[in-house]
C-alpha cells in the first residue's frame, strides 16, 4: 500500500518552481520526445501544397486553420481518430514529400525546444505508387538529416531519430523488423507496432518481437490505450518491450482510496493510498517506461478530462512517466503545449517537468553515453538556467513585504 498526496489545488500551482509557468518560458525548457507519428504531425499548409501539387481533391479544406480544425475535432474512437490519416498518406506517397514532411518535423521540433526526439513512421503504408520501404525510410532519414541542419543554422540543436513501425492489423511485421535492424547504424533506433489493439493482440507478431530481442534491438509496442491490461501484459511478458506506447490503461490495475486528514493537520490534506496490481507493481518495479500521450488520450475519448488523466497519479507513484504528442496535427499540440496543460491542470513547475524529461532521455533507443551527455550538458544546465531565471522574475513581481 502506497500513500501519497493528491495534486495540489490551484492555489499551489507551480509550488515546484516559482510561480506559474508561461508557454514562453515552457517553450524555452529543452525537451525529450518518444513517441511522435510523422504523418501525423504533417503541418496543414503543406497537405495543401501536396494536394496542388498532385492534383489530390479529398482534403476536407482548402485553408489551413479550418484544415487543422478538420483533423483535431473529438473522435468518437481511436478507430476514427485513426481513419483520419488516409488523406495524409494519400499525399505521402513519393520522396520529395516523404522528405519534405520529415525536414519539417524536424525544423517544428526544434523550434519547441524538443532536444532530442524519435519518430515514427509505417514504411508499408507508403508504398502505393511505387516505392520500395527501404526507398522510404532513405527519404525520411534525408528528411531529418536536412531539417536538424537547417534547424543549426538558426541557433537550434535537435536530434531525431526514426522508429519503424509495423501495423497490428497487417501480416508483414517480420519484414519491418528485419527493415529496422539493417538500418540501426543509420538513424533508426528500434522496432514499434501500433494499430488497433481490439482484435488485433501483439502475440500476432511475436516473431517479429523476438527477432529484434534476438538482435539486441530496441522494441516499444501501443498498448493499453484502446485496449486494457490484457494488451499490456501480452506487449510486455510476451513480445518483451522495452516500453510501452501510451499504456495509460495500467491504471486499471491500481486500486485508489483516500483517507480522513490526520488529527491536528492544521492544513486538513487529505492523503490517497493506492495499491498496486501485480502487473502494474511489475512495470513499476522493472522501470518500463510509459510513453502517456494526454492530449491524444482526450482526442479519442479514453479520457473524459484532462484532470481525470492518470498521469499525475502515475507520477506520484514514481511510474516511469514521459510526456509525448503522439499526433501534433490531429491532437493539435507540441511538446509545450502538453507540458503547458500538465502545469496548468496539475500545477507542474520547472522541477516536475525537468523529472518528466529527465525520464524520457533515460529510456530513450540510444547509447546510454549518449543519453548521459544530453541529461548532463543539455538538459539540466538548461532547466536550471530556466529555474534561475523564473525564480529572479517571480522574486521582482512580488509584493513588497514591508
Amino acid at each position: 500500500m502506497t500513500r501519497y498526496l493528491p495534486s495540489a489545488s490551484p492555489a499551489r500551482r507551480g509550488r515546484d518552481g516559482a510561480g506559474r509557468l508561461d508557454r514562453d518560458t515552457i517553450r524555452r525548457l529543452p525537451k525529450v520526445l518518444l513517441h511522435d507519428h510523422l504523418d501525423g504531425g504533417v503541418r496543414p499548409a503543406t497537405l495543401l501544397d501536396l494536394a496542388a501539387a498532385s492534383g489530390y481533391s479529398g482534403l476536407a479544406a482548402t485553408d489551413p486553420g479550418a484544415l487543422q480544425d478538420w483533423f483535431a475535432a473529438p473522435a468518437a474512437s481511436t478507430e476514427e481518430h485513426l481513419r483520419r490519416f488516409e488523406p495524409i498518406l494519400e499525399l505521402l506517397q513519393d520522396r520529395a514529400a516523404l522528405t519534405r514532411v520529415a525536414a519539417e518535423c524536424a525544423q517544428d521540433l526544434a523550434a519547441d525546444g524538443v532536444v532530442y526526439a524519435e519518430v515514427k513512421i509505417a514504411p508499408e503504408q507508403h508504398t502505393r505508387q511505387g516505392l520500395t520501404r527501404e526507398q522510404v525510410v532513405d527519404a525520411v532519414l534525408e528528411g531529418l538529416r536536412v531539417g536538424t541542419a537547417r534547424a543549426r543554422l538558426f541557433g537550434r540543436s535537435t536530434d531525431v531519430r526514426l522508429l519503424l513501425t509495423a501495423l497490428r492489423q497487417a501480416a508483414d511485421s517480420l519484414e519491418i523488423a528485419d527493415l529496422a535492424v539493417r538500418y540501426r547504424h543509420r538513424g533508426v533506433v528500434g522496432f514499434d507496432i501500433a494499430g488497433p489493439e481490439a482484435g488485433y493482440p501483439p502475440t500476432r507478431h511475436i516473431s517479429a518481437c523476438e527477432y529484434i530481442k534476438r538482435e539486441n534491438f530496441n522494441l516499444t509496442l501501443h498498448a493499453g490505450e484502446g485496449f486494457g491490461l490484457s494488451s499490456i501484459w501480452e506487449a510486455i511478458q510476451w513480445c518483451g518491450a522495452d516500453r510501452l506506447g501510451q499504456g495509460v490503461r495500467i491504471i486499471d490495475d491500481i486500486a485508489l482510496s483516500d483517507e480522513e486528514p490526520a488529527e491536528g493537520d492544521p492544513a486538513g490534506a487529505a492523503v490517497r493510498t493506492a495499491k498496486l496490481g501485480q502487473l502494474a507493481a511489475y512495470i513499476r518495479d522493472k522501470r518500463i517506461p510509459l510513453e502517456l500521450c494526454p492530449t491524444s488520450n482526450l482526442t479519442t475519448g479514453a479520457v473524459a478530462r484532462l484532470a481525470d488523466h492518470p498521469v499525475d497519479v502515475l507520477r506520484r507513484l514514481r511510474f516511469r512517466v514521459t510526456v509525448n504528442t503522439d499526433n501534433r496535427l490531429l491532437n493539435r499540440t507540441s511538446m509545450t503545449g502538453e507540458f503547458a496543460r500538465l502545469a496548468d491542470t496539475f500545477g507542474y513547475g520547472v522541477d516536475t517537468l525537468s523529472w518528466f524529461t529527465v525520464n524520457a532521455m533515460k529510456s530513450a533507443f540510444i547509447g546510454h553515453d549518449e543519453r548521459l551527455a544530453l541529461i548532463d550538458h543539455v538538459i539540466k544546465p538548461g532547466y536550471a538556467a530556466v529555474r534561475a531565471d523564473h525564480a529572479g522574475a517571480a522574486f521582482f513581481r512580488r509584493e513588497d513585504p514591508w
